[in-house]
């Protein structure tokens, strides 16, 4: 097999075939000098692993001694494998997975503002650093993300320590990552593991979880109220100690925090044994303050939201925070304009109040018929308003338009009701149970005429059971006649559907 790379074990160089000075211009016709001395020894039989070179390449990045030597092909440089396992170290392609992990780091860094590479080479005095993927961070950081999909030998393995030291050593925050167990549980650098999972489902964007790797630290004093162990063996020996805990991070979001500096490598010692994991720069703060005097430790600071408190007494059960504004649709182009229903007087409460005003909790006015908010009506009226308009259509593309604002103001009717519900812990059921009386009065409007609301309203018993039979609630009948009157009212509605804003056609 061949390979581009050469290390020089006399001179301690790296030789890149590829180039005409082997990227070395300071040493003039260096080629011919080790082509000539590798040539030399060819015909003397000196084994090819008793020579000065090896591979520089995939080999001697694993940590594995191939020894190669030097041949000339239709005027090209090559240099050649002595042994089959060592090219077929080389043959191996990368994988689909591995390829995905690349392209989504790179996303993911471009998403947080930081650029990045995949096969970076960096130049590192007479050697080079070679890198899956490069992400260059803020403050001049350097994520240096190596992907581990296959499965190694333990020659393999113990070259990730000396490739992570190296990188570390020159400005390179080394990040392996791998989707094998045994490989997360080593020590030898920071790894982070994923499940296994096709590349498919590794290149799209949804959330992609790191289930090992990350951490957060519980830090708790020794004393007799604890519910740890002493880690030094003594029962109870007053001092502050740390406690790792295993928290899972999205991918995404652990690229572009290693690269802005607020998710770091951390070292944590047990014992004998030197634990590596990723955590919060504020954990690694309060840990360096810890490790520095472990008498003295700050308070983490305390998070600017307030817990949310509520009272133990229904129906006054509310959560200590601002509701969220329920805004009307903006109306269609020929739809009448909807009137602002009237503010009405407050709920009453239950328990005793005083006889100075109050101001409502709530930003939302309730209806004095119904109870409900006031915008749950306006809301609804939009879209019956939106359907009937729909109704009276007849080209087929002014309905497509026009269904399309109906389905709008219906999916904000259908929001509002499940805000309402979940502020005041009711179900859908219980909300739209409410509203059916202000749902059913235009609905009889529509279904009668003058006369039949006459008939009605002089008890004929049998259209009454019938209009009835039609409706979810009570019946208020009322003549076509009073119908532009009755639509002044707040909360009016123009159809019944079998949920609030969701019939139609």
């Amino acid at each position: 097999m061949l390979a581009n790379v050469v290390w020089h074990k006399k001179l301690q160089i790296l030789l890149d075939l590829t180039q005409d000075d082997l990227d070395h211009p300071e040493l003039p016709g260096l080629w011919e000098t080790v082509y000539r001395t590798d040539r030399y020894y060819g015909r003397l039989g000196v084994p090819v692993s008793e020579r000065d070179l090896q591979c520089g390449g995939v080999c001697r990045d694993m940590n594995v001694d191939a020894s190669i030597h030097l041949r000339m092909r239709n005027g090209r440089r090559e240099a050649v494998h002595e042994r089959r396992e060592d090219e077929e170290r080389h043959t191996a392609p990368m994988s689909d997975e591995h390829k995905a992990y690349q392209e989504r780091i790179l996303r993911a860094a471009d998403e947080g503002g930081f650029s990045g590479d995949s096969e970076v080479r960096t130049r590192v005095g007479r050697s080079w650093i070679q890198t899956d993927t490069l992400v260059e961070g803020a403050d001049g950081r350097r994520i240096g993300w190596e992907i581990q999909m296959s499965t190694i030998d333990q020659n393999g393995l113990r070259g990730v320590r000396a490739r992570a030291a190296k990188a570390a050593k020159n400005g390179i925050t080394p990040a392996w990552h791998t989707d094998r167990a045994a490989y997360a549980q080593r020590n030898d650098t920071h790894w982070t593991r994923s499940d296994h999972l096709p590349a498919y489902v590794i290149a799209r964007t949804g959330d992609l979880r790191i289930v090992s790797g990350f951490r957060v630290l519980d830090f708790w004093r020794c004393d007799v109220r604890t519910l740890y162990s002493c880690p030094d063996g003594i029962r109870r020996c007053g001092k502050t100690h740390a406690t790792p805990k295993p928290r899972d991070v999205l991918f995404d979001d652990m690229v572009r925090q290693t690269a802005a500096g607020t998710i770091v490598p951390v070292q944590f010692r047990a014992g004998t044994t030197v634990h590596r994991f990723w955590a919060t720069n504020a954990d690694r703060d309060r840990l360096d303050d810890l490790y520095s005097d472990d008498t003295q430790l700050l308070a983490p600071e305390p998070e600017t939201d307030p817990a949310a408190r509520a009272s133990r007494n229904r129906p006054t059960c509310r959560p200590a925070v601002a509701p969220i504004p329920v805004q009307a649709p903006p109306p269609q182009p020929g739809m009448p304009a909807v009137i602002p229903a009237e503010p009405s007087a407050p709920a009453v409460e239950a328990a005793p109040m005083d006889t100075e005003e109050h101001e409502p909790r709530s930003g939302q006015t309730p209806d004095i018929s119904t109870g409900l908010p006031s915008e749950l009506n306006v809301l609804q009226q939009v879209a019956d308003e939106a359907r009937h308009k729909l109704e009276q259509l007849q080209d087929h593309h002014e309905r497509d338009l026009q269904r399309q604002a109906w389905r709008d103001a219906a999916a904000a009717a259908q929001a509002a009701v499940t805000h309402y519900a979940r502020a005041k812990r009711l179900n859908r059921y219980e909300v739209e149970k409410g509203a059916s009386p202000w749902v059913v009065d235009t609905l009889i409007l529509d279904l009668l005429d003058p006369e039949e609301a006459r008939k009605t309203a002089d008890g004929d018993e049998g259209l009454l059971g019938r209009v009835q039979g039609r409706c979810r609630g009570p019946v208020r009948v009322h003549a076509r006649g009073d119908l532009q009157e009755h639509r002044r009212r707040p909360g009016h509605q123009q159809e019944h559907p079998a949920s609030l804003g969701a019939a139609g056609p």
